[in-house]
């Protein structure tokens, strides 16, 4: 069974439309956030620090998709369910789960890849997922 790590949101005024509607990029923030919230409740350090020691910049997004199913507004708290559905040779796909309680609000799918800093290129680079890391988030 895939590890599950859960990032709590409570939902801004400025996080609505002008109907109290979230705006849906919003989610899409969420989930990014759920994202490195993932790698670091499983004991990853931020991106910052892999840089340093390990060229590991980050993993950015190469593919992403959603399903809205329900609305919410500001002054509701909902929880981002991420988990690793895939992993890959040098990607891998989150899965995100947004609950209220027990409604889905939204499912969404990140394909992400590991990059680190290319000094003779002068670019990123997708590199293979690290072990140490998969063995920590899996």
């Amino acid at each position: 069974m895939a590890k599950t790590v859960i990032h709590p949101v409570t939902i801004q005024f400025g996080d609505c439309d002008p109907a109290g509607i979230v705006f849906f990029p919003n989610f899409l923030r969420w989930m990014d956030a759920a994202s490195l919230n993932f790698f670091m409740q499983n004991g990853v350090p931020p991106w910052r620090e892999l840089g340093k020691t390990t060229g590991i910049m980050g993993t950015p997004v190469l593919e992403i998709s959603t399903k809205f199913m329900k609305t919410a507004t500001y002054g509701e708290t909902i929880e981002v369910h991420t988990t690793v559905e895939e992993w890959r040779a040098k990607t891998f796909v989150h899965k995100h789960v947004v609950r209220r309680g027990d409604d889905v609000l939204c499912e969404g799918t990140e394909v992400r890849a590991f990059v680190a800093h290319d000094a003779e290129a002068g670019r990123m680079r997708a590199i293979p997922v690290p072990e140490d890391i998969r063995a920590k988030c899996s």
